[in-house]
């Protein structure tokens, strides 16, 4: 069992930190710095018992207090071996491999008086982990296997003891072997090479490491490789590798200016880059363990005495030590525990590299589980790149061009759609900036300042006229017009009366209608629409894509409560939303789904991210989860069956300990290549 064990900040400096802990076992407080060792960025780490304290030193441009007490929540600290939870151990090393080959090869050849003595050291390692196994999680395969090396070694043979050793070694070295690389294909895929940094100070150009890197600084970027910061190109022209954010396999091009390199203005660095953040997201998914795993794991433990009683059973029966000996070589621990997260970690990389981040192996799972998917509109099932169409304005002081310059004025530090759409109308036709005190957002309704000493409201039609008080119904015919057009308006209010609306409009994107097929084909039950826009155009943009429910005019938080709603109903959701609001309705699902071009609180709260921006991902993404977990439900049948032949085809005498062995050790990496094979 996993002693609980609770850490706090008792104070930090730049690069260190120490934490106090709680634990309500006793456990080995070296295992816990070792196991702390292990986090991304740790570079020492110092237990002092009788303080009940972790000094960690860390390199800053690494990890931060966030990343540290969230991977210290993850640590699997059993008895005096804390690890990672859910990363193997690392097993026999090649040493112990070669050490055991070479004692079988050259056993024959030693005294007689030897022959005791060399079998023993060499299963010493074996004996002693058995041990420990067995005082901390009692009867277990390892102590299963020590067993029948020492039935073997008591029987005086020699070659099947030290065989077994062998392929004990090498089994364990094989399977550790593929579970890291399950690991390491993950980590690869979003941890850039990027150590030492060009920059450019005073004119000059010098290397410094990525740690060094400051916001401000110009980062010079050559073509071909990866840009180690978040920013703005200032000059240049390059083919830079963006496998990282948007899954694309090949370099893309990006310029302003000169061929061959860039000069980039350092916006975002370390640990507040998106691909930091999205490496984050792995390590969590490395420590995070599916309810498959679990129910993997708690089954093979409970056959272990299943194994030991069929051992004895044998021995009883047949009176044949060599028959007992044999079962003990098979169980069915080794594929059942690592065959499962090797398949979602495979899934989870391959996935990574077609543009969709899972946050975890349970996501898969949960993602199986859903029979609703819920939209919101905007920005996922319609294109999200809305452009002006029309300005109206209703006094006759101001043209239609005066009327986007004023709104866009206020609205150009605003990332929403809609705000992004009149800027570049503005920009567009060189329009001027009307001069504003500081600008209110206020989240699904719009935005507000004042100009002139009047106060300007620029939002939704609910904004305006309820939330504000300004009258709209002199212009109701306009606005009905625009309306039954399937615009989305803009409403400008100015000194308390409104001075006109921009018309919008964003289109359906072209694989929109397959994707919601490939859903209902995959066994999507129920498919939903929820938007903050006019309800004709929402129901319009339904009725061609076949949805079965639309929600229309919503504000964020009635977005989560219709989710709530479905889910107290039974329904398991999972939500597609890109925007701020959307936030709370992705935190709210099953499984919440962030688009490419999301707000960063979206790919936060949301338990998947799309590298790319195209709403087919979603359904690629579900039929990942369904091959997963097929690939995962045939490795679970095909390691019992297996696993159950050899045992009793060694119950009855038909394998020897050495070939019941080699039986169970290829049958396990087998399977952990078949469950690789996704990758």
């Amino acid at each position: 069992m996993t002693p609980a064990i609770d850490f706090r900040v008792a104070h930090r400096l730049p690069g260190r930190i120490r934490f106090v802990y709680r634990a309500d076992t006793s456990f080995d407080a070296r295992g816990l710095a070792r196991a702390a060792l292990n986090l991304s960025g740790v570079q020492q780490a110092r237990v002092n018992r009788a303080a009940r304290s972790l000094v960690i030193d860390y390199d800053p441009a690494a990890t931060d207090e966030t990343a540290l007490s969230r991977g210290l929540r993850g640590l699997d600290i059993a008895g005096n071996a804390p690890r990672l939870a859910g990363v193997p151990g690392k097993g026999k090393g090649l040493g112990e491999v070669l050490g055991g080959g070479a004692l079988l090869a050259a056993h024959p050849l030693l005294p007689a008086g030897l022959q005791m003595p060399a079998t023993l050291v060499a299963a010493l390692p074996l004996f002693a982990g058995a041990v420990a196994d067995l005082r901390r999680e009692g009867i277990n395969s390892h102590v299963l296997e020590a067993l029948a090396v020492a039935i073997s070694a008591a029987r005086r043979d020699y070659t099947a003891a030290n065989a077994t050793i062998f392929m004990l070694a090498l089994g364990d070295y094989l399977e550790q072997s593929i579970a890291r690389r399950s690991d390491n294909l993950l980590k690869k895929l979003l941890h850039p090479d990027t150590a030492q940094v060009w920059v450019e100070i005073d004119g000059q150009e010098r290397q410094l490491a990525a740690g060094e890197v400051a916001v401000g600084m110009t980062i010079i970027v050559a073509a071909g490789t990866t840009v180690p910061v978040d920013g703005t190109v200032l000059g240049g022209e390059a083919l830079l590798n963006e496998a990282a954010m948007t899954g694309e396999s090949e370099p893309v091009l990006r310029r302003r200016g000169e061929e061959g390199r860039l000069r980039v203005y350092a916006e975002h660095v370390g640990r507040n880059t998106a691909s930091a953040r999205i490496a984050d997201y792995v390590e969590q998914s490395l420590a995070a363990k599916s309810d498959s795993q679990l129910k993997a794991a708690r089954l093979a433990d409970r056959l272990v005495p299943a194994v030991l009683g069929l051992a004895g059973s044998a021995w009883l029966v047949s009176g044949d030590w060599q028959r007992a000996a044999a079962v003990l070589q098979a169980d069915y621990s080794c594929a059942l525990k690592l065959a499962t997260p090797v398949a979602f970690k495979s899934a989870m990389y391959r996935s990574g590299k077609q543009g969709i981040l899972f946050k975890g192996g349970d996501v898969l799972e949960r993602l199986l589980a859903v029979d609703t998917f819920v939209f919101d509109k905007t920005g996922t099932l319609t294109t999200g790149k809305l452009a002006v169409t029309d300005s109206i304005a209703f006094d006759p002081q101001y043209s239609p061009k005066d009327l986007i310059d004023l709104a866009a004025s206020v609205e150009e530090h605003y990332f929403h759609p809609l705000a992004l759409a009149v800027v570049e109308a503005a920009r567009r036709h060189r329009g001027q900036h009307f001069d504003h005190k500081e600008v209110e957002f206020i989240a699904a309704h719009g935005v507000a300042s004042v100009v002139d000493g009047k106060r300007i409201v620029v939002g939704s039609r609910h904004f305006v006229v309820e939330d504000e008080g300004i009258p709209v119904s002199d212009h109701q015919t306009v606005l009905d017009k625009l309306y039954r057009q399937g615009k989305t308006l803009l409403y400008i209010g100015y000194g308390g009366r409104l001075l006109g609306v921009i018309a919008l409009k964003d289109e359906l994107r072209p694989e929109s209608r397959a994707t919601l097929q490939r859903l209902r084909d995959m066994g999507v039950r129920h498919l939903v629409m929820l938007t903050g826009d006019h309800r004709r155009r929402a129901e319009e943009i339904a009725r061609r894509l076949g949805i079965d429910e639309c929600h229309a005019e919503l504000l964020p938080q009635q977005k989560a409560a219709i989710v709530a709603g479905m889910k107290a109903d039974g329904r398991r959701i999972a939500f597609v939303g890109d925007g701020i609001n959307d936030a709370p309705a992705l935190a709210g699902a099953e499984v919440g789904i962030a688009m490419q071009r999301g707000a960063d609180l979206a790919r936060l709260t949301s338990d998947i991210v799309l590298l790319e921006d195209g709403i087919c991902r979603v359904a690629d993404a579900r039929a990942i989860a369904q091959a997963t977990m097929r690939r995962i439900d045939a490795n679970f049948r095909l390691t019992v069956g297996t696993n159950s032949a050899i045992l009793a085809a060694a119950a009855f005498g038909q394998l020897s300990p050495v070939a019941a062995s080699i039986a169970h050790n290829g049958s396990t990496i087998a399977i952990l290549l078949n469950a690789l094979r996704s990758a």
